[in-house]
């Protein structure tokens, strides 16, 4: 049976980065798993247990050196994955092998592991959710005066700029990368717990000395580079802290969604495209078709990403006492798959904000057929300010609006609305006067400035602290 006879998941094939997949690699996992228990052979040894520099030696010799074969074979026998794991480590470091895993429970390795993997997992978004308000900031630099259509209800209102709407998409996912940085501050390792949370075990092994018990801890943590331990736990670390990571996670779904269904519109309106490649085919059937696929598997994956962050809270709220065993196999799907699920969805952030398209001609011909409309409260402050009655100037631009956009929804028409407003002696304004008034800058009120300020004093501190360049290459 070769690979093309059984299910692969996408996210290995076509979606998430080698780098995401390998925090989610046996090779990871076990790897570490040796680490923690080198960790704590170390610390057992320096509180006074009968530990020898040649069992740790042992130990680090084989660290990386996993034998699967061992492994998987004893597993089929005894039916536990640590357990098997022990085994096959003391086959190969047999000196060491009576004090591996010593005085310790399973979620010993599998969650200080787990814990771990969420560190690193979470440091790669991180960084690439940087990349991506790199690409935006030097976008909205480079269109931050360029006049366009606003929505509301998406419907036409008053205008914005280019530069200005990329910012919206920035401050979203800066508001997910300090959700995620605040997650990472606050995230502790397991540490030696023992079976049930009480290191009763560890009280055992060293002769009822809580000092030493706590100093364990303390020094397993300081190994695995953390800086504290759970202060009380059941037999694993509470489930709330995937549920709390999901959700942030889930946060950057939102906001690439909202990124990718705008560039959707917006490619549907021919403002502003996402890459294009020459060769690409945008549809069997229709060789015109220039569809913003990139966008539409940003939608896809962030919808997966939001559904699945509801998987670890209903595991946190349903962990019976101190332990049940019914979170493993979804934590270890669920968890997994929101990292690569957002891994992919950067990828493609990367790749579309790296190229981003703008027609700067359909963008002012879009806002022109608009513009009068939206010019009429400046004609009418004018025409005030040279004696004339607001409400009666109201009404007259009022009823000339609905006529001149009914012209152009039935008959398709263009817009005479100036013509018609020219035309009205009751307006004390001349056409070039009114024309005067037809300059999109004059209003996009502080959008350039806004842009700039948002630049250096938001941006700019978070992409100090990131200073490497990704790229992103698609696989599909």
């Amino acid at each position: 049976m070769d690979n093309h006879d059984i299910y692969i998941s996408p996210f290995s094939t076509r979606y998430a980065s080698r780098e995401m997949q390998h925090i989610f690699s046996e090779n990871f996992k076990f790897r570490t798993w040796r680490k923690l228990w080198i960790a704590l052979a170390k610390a057992e040894k320096q509180l006074g247990l009968a530990i020898t520099d040649e069992q740790i030696a042992e130990l680090e010799r084989f660290q990386n050196d996993i034998n699967y074969d061992t492994a998987v074979a004893r597993e089929k026998q005894v039916r536990h994955d640590v357990m098997s794991h022990v085994y096959a480590y003391g086959q190969q470091c047999p000196t060491a092998e009576p004090i591996i895993h010593l005085g310790a429970t399973s979620c010993y390795v599998g969650d200080n592991t787990d814990i771990i993997i969420l560190r690193e997992a979470s440091r790669i978004v991180l960084k690439k959710a940087a990349q991506v308000i790199k690409n935006l900031a030097a976008f909205a630099e480079t269109y931050k005066a360029l006049p366009c259509l606003a929505y509301t209800h998406l419907q036409p209102a008053q205008l914005t700029t280019v530069g200005k709407r990329a910012t919206l998409w920035m401050n979203e996912l800066i508001q997910d990368m300090e959700n995620m940085r605040f997650q990472l501050s606050r995230l502790q390792l397991l540490g030696s717990k023992g079976t049930t949370g009480t290191q009763a075990s560890f009280m055992e092994l060293f002769g009822g000395d809580e000092e030493k018990v706590k100093k364990l801890d303390a020094l397993i943590a300081q190994e695995m580079g953390f800086e504290k331990t759970v202060p009380v736990s059941g037999q694993t670390y509470s489930r709330k802290v995937d549920a709390y990571f999901l959700s942030v996670l889930s946060g950057f779904a939102q906001s690439a969604y909202k990124f990718s269904n705008d560039m959707r519109l917006l490619q549907s309106f021919e403002e502003m495209e996402e890459p294009f490649e020459k060769s690409q085919i945008g549809s069997s059937a229709m060789p015109y078709k220039r569809n913003p696929m990139r966008c539409e598997r940003i939608s896809a994956l962030a919808r997966y990403v939001i559904t699945d962050a509801l998987n670890p809270a209903f595991t946190a709220g349903t962990q019976w006492f101190e332990r049940t065993l019914d979170d493993s196999a979804n934590k270890r799907i669920a968890v997994a798959e929101a990292f690569l699920a957002v891994d992919a969805i950067l990828n493609i952030y990367i790749n579309v904000t790296s190229g981003l398209v703008v027609y700067e001609k359909v963008i002012r011909r879009r806002v022109m057929e608009k513009l009068p409309f939206m010019a009429t409260e400046n004609i009418m402050m004018e025409s005030v300010k040279r004696g004339k009655d607001r409400q009666e100037l109201h009404e007259i631009i009022r009823v000339y609006s609905h006529e001149a956009a009914a012209e152009v929804k039935l008959n398709g028409a263009a817009n005479h609305l100036i013509d018609k407003i020219a035309a009205d002696e009751r307006i004390p304004l001349t056409k070039e006067e009114i024309l005067q008034e037809l300059e999109p800058g004059k209003y996009i009120g502080r959008c350039v400035s806004q842009v700039e300020e948002f630049l250096s004093e938001i941006a700019q501190p978070i992409l100090d602290q990131y200073h490497e360049n990704i790229t992103a290459e698609l696989t599909v």
